[in-house]
């Protein structure tokens, strides 16, 4: 394993991250702000608990994900395109690097990144409402995961872009859709019996239903099924990206 590989890979994305700091900070706090104010003050009003939860406390898993998800698809899909647009992205095939140290130094810098940015909203919901985690290692372990894993779903998006447009084509009408209609400010139980059925065919409905546990003990669906998931998520991904790397597909065009 070339450490060095990856390490270089890593401080080069993280250290476009601190150039633009105050945006990357200041953004989600403001966001995070707006959030609470929509849902937590206008409909936490009208709904005062969910499962025993207050409306306010409930959705914050939810906000956590919805800006985690988009931050990793984002962070990572742009770190690997900008390097084939250029064309610098055959100075690092014809190093002596091999596609694992590749993967680890891009995916790394951008989950680490997605992973500030959920702190950073984890801090900001405790200056709005009181809460309690239960499962604080989980909750750490899940919020890992997800990074990692939407982080390994943005590389390989960033490897089939062919423009900037479509770098934001997925998350947009796909990833950002599922993370709204995944239960980040509801409850799947509250929904009728037939689009509880449906529900559970989106994969992001087991990464906020295992997420919530952590800090409520309460979730949608097993705890279990979550993990397995997420881990068949990132399984598939893993997979996709070894077999880019494998046929080139997408990247020595």
């Amino acid at each position: 394993m070339n450490w060095t590989a990856v390490k270089s890979i890593y401080v080069f994305e993280m250290a476009r991250f601190f150039r633009t700091i105050a945006q990357s900070f200041i953004s989600p706090v403001l966001s995070t702000s707006l959030y609470f104010v929509v849902f937590g003050a206008a409909i936490g009003s009208r709904i005062q608990e969910v499962e025993g939860v207050t409306y306010a406390a409930f959705i914050v898993p939810g906000l956590i994900m919805l800006s985690v998800i988009t931050q990793s698809i984002s962070n990572a899909s742009f770190g690997i395109y900008f390097p084939k647009f250029i064309g610098t992205i055959f100075e690092l095939l014809s190093a002596p690097v091999n596609f694992l140290e590749i993967v680890m130094g891009y995916v790394g810098a951008a989950a680490t990144k997605a992973l500030f940015i959920g702190v950073i909203i984890l801090a900001t919901a405790f200056l709005f409402v009181d809460l309690q985690i239960q499962h604080p290692f989980a909750m750490v372990g899940f919020l890992v995961l997800t990074c990692i894993s939407f982080s390994l779903m943005g590389f390989i998006i960033g490897i089939w872009a062919g423009n900037f447009e479509q770098l934001q084509l997925v998350p947009l009408l796909i990833v950002t859709p599922l993370v709204f209609l995944g239960g980040s400010f509801y409850s799947i139980s509250m929904l009728p019996p037939v689009w509880q059925i449906i529900s559970h065919f989106n994969p992001v409905v087991y990464l906020i239903s295992g997420f919530r546990w952590s800090f409520f003990g309460a979730a949608d669906v097993s705890i279990g099924v979550s993990l397995f998931a997420i881990a068949a998520f990132t399984a598939l991904c893993l997979s996709v990206i070894w077999w880019i790397f494998k046929t080139g597909w997408r990247i020595r065009q």
